[in-house]
Order: structure tokens, then sequence, then C-alpha cells
């Protein structure tokens, strides 16, 4: 799979796809005969893991360590595991600050669309 399928495929884009094979987030993608990379399923899962990951607020730094202990091996799975409950845990947090939010906002919503 070349880059633009993989950018369909992941909703990143290919700058963001070429930076995280930079930052080390992605193994090296193979290249086909023209010198392309071909993306395997394998680097589209990590796309996706990666794209979900970063539009839910985990800092790159985290991404990279958490691409780091995968590449370990299965003796890091205890590892991954617990940063992926840290983070789930800061997205339980960001959804309840979201919908505090949402419930102010509609609260003047009502209050306005009332006076008119």
């Amino acid at each position: 799979m070349k880059i633009a399928e993989a950018t369909a495929e992941s909703g990143l884009n290919a700058d963001t796809i070429r930076f995280y094979e930079r930052q080390g987030l992605l193994d090296r993608i193979k290249r086909g005969p023209d010198g392309h990379r071909a993306f395997s399923p394998k680097d589209l899962r990590w796309l996706k893991l990666f794209e979900r990951l970063r539009s839910t607020g985990m800092p790159l730094a985290e991404m990279k360590r958490f691409a780091e202990l995968a590449r370990e091996g299965d003796q890091t799975r205890a590892l991954r595991l617990e940063m992926l409950k840290q983070h789930l845990v800061r997205l339980n947090d960001m959804q309840q600050r979201i919908d505090n939010c949402r419930a102010l906002i509609d609260a003047k919503i009502s209050i306005y669309s009332g006076l008119e």
C-alpha cells in the first residue's frame, strides 16, 4: 500500500506519517521496486493506533515509548497495558470536563433561546 492509501486508511496526512517514521514510532517502512514506501497491514494498524492516541492527547514521547516497548516483545506487555490504562484515565477526566462544559453551554443556549 502506498502512502496515499495509508493516509486515507489511517486518517493521518503524509507529512505526519513521514514524521512518525523519522521519529522512530514506526519500524522502517519497506520500499517497493519504484522506491516508494510500501505500507504493510501491520504498518497500517500502527498508524491507526498512533492517530487515535495523538488525537486523544497522548504526548509524542509516550507514543514513542509505547512503540519502543512493543518492539521489545511480549515481556513489555504489562508496561504497555499500564500506559494505555493511564491514558484512559486521562481520557475519562477529559470527557468529564467536556461533559461539564457541554452542560453549561446547553444551559446558556436554553436561556438565550428563551429570550428571543
